[in-house]
């Protein structure tokens, strides 16, 4: 399974490639765009986009991923509907084919016959991946293939891939939004218990080099069976009112004002994407990321999820731990709502807590009880 992790971290940096070739070619990211309707529609926002790069990078990665490892093919599942409606209003099912001039060829009827752009995009997806090493490539990891199912975001923090806006890291400082916050995300889980086991993301916009070129961050985490591996150490958490915490612009303002109690002002952020935020709590940009509502999804968390698990924290149903505590509060992976029909099937729609530290998790619902 050391052998899974090298594929996932390979095709989420031909993943983050795609979204990358997007980007350069501004006339035809402008012809990608479409808005997402019907069951397919993010309730979060106004308007919520998919992008054929989204669905190019899904369909990569499954096909990838399934040619490897056949027992997978069935369980690699993820955000966006693969048909995709070009200018003459014809639905275009996109898919990796055998050839990269197959691929081409299908994706020129997306692209209303630009053949110059379907190529670029087409050489980019069957490209050989670039090889990653890690420091588990040697170690021996007790899963089976059989046993696993997968979640891909291809693009999370679409409406900010979109937007465009180039910022400057800074070691040790959150930043809000700007492309650093568009993340390909690869979760693997266990389908018996919907347990996260496996989780990469991969930051295609982390930093430019001086020829202008963008280049990308990967991180990766594996928690199974007492096996806790993060390609990041441990951040030093906050204690007292140096607690950090980020939300989401649209957070309810009674949930701000409870975690006040608990958090400085000046400690309380807000930032872009489901997963970045998680990313901020994992790089210790954060100490908690609190979402009170139902806004985010399977393929939003299952990733990053796992990096948390590694270091010792996680990522729990906000709405369980209020009512029945945190033993059994965690999310997982594997069961849809069945009340609820399209996309809203796999939402985490009881909220969520993302955590390091299990003392801080608990002050934060203690804050919250009562208030929302």
């Amino acid at each position: 399974m050391a052998y899974l992790l090298k594929c996932l971290l390979q095709v989420a940096e031909k993943a983050a490639n795609v979204a990358r070739v997007c980007r350069q070619e501004a006339p035809l990211f402008q012809l990608l765009v479409q808005e997402k309707t019907g069951k397919d529609k993010n309730k979060k926002f106004v308007q919520d986009f998919k992008t054929l790069a989204d669905v190019i990078i899904q369909e990569m990665i499954r096909h990838d991923v399934g040619a490897q490892f056949p027992e997978m093919a069935g369980f690699i599942n993820g955000e966006e509907s693969n048909k995709f409606e070009n200018g003459l209003g014809e639905s275009v099912e996109v898919t990796v084919c055998a050839s990269e001039a197959e691929t081409a060829s299908l994706l020129s009827r997306v692209l209303d016959g630009d053949s110059t752009a379907a190529s670029l995009l087409a050489g980019a997806i069957h490209q050989d991946p670039t090889s990653i090493c890690t420091d588990a490539d040697q170690l021996s990891i007790p899963l089976h293939p059989s046993q696993l199912g997968i979640w891909i975001d291809p693009i999370d923090a679409t409406s900010q891939y979109i937007e465009g806006k180039e910022e400057e890291l800074q070691q040790g400082v959150l930043c809000p939004s700007g492309l650093h916050c568009a993340l390909v995300l690869i979760g693997v889980y266990l389908r018996s218990s919907g347990e996260p086991v496996m989780g990469v993301i991969n930051q295609p916009f982390n930093h430019k080099d001086p020829d202008g070129s963008w280049r990308g961050q990967h991180f990766w985490g594996v928690c199974c069976d007492g096996l806790d591996l993060c390609s990041l150490s441990r951040p030093q958490s906050g204690s007292g009112l140096d607690l950090s915490m980020v939300l989401s612009s649209s957070e309810k303002p009674s949930v701000t004002k409870a975690l006040s109690s608990i958090c400085h002002p000046d400690r309380l952020m807000y930032a872009s994407g489901a997963g970045f935020k998680i990313l901020c709590v994992i790089q210790g940009l954060a100490d908690v990321y609190v979402l009170s509502e139902g806004s985010t999804f399977k393929w939003d968390s299952c990733a990053p999820h796992v990096l948390l698990k590694a270091l010792g924290g996680g990522v729990v149903d906000l709405s369980k731990a209020l009512e029945s505590g945190l033993n059994q509060a965690e999310l997982t992976y594997h069961q849809p709502n069945t009340e609820c029909a399209g996309a809203d099937r796999w939402a985490n729609s009881g909220g969520l807590v993302a955590y390091r530290d299990r003392d801080q998790l608990s002050k934060v619902i203690t804050a919250l009880k009562g208030n929302i």
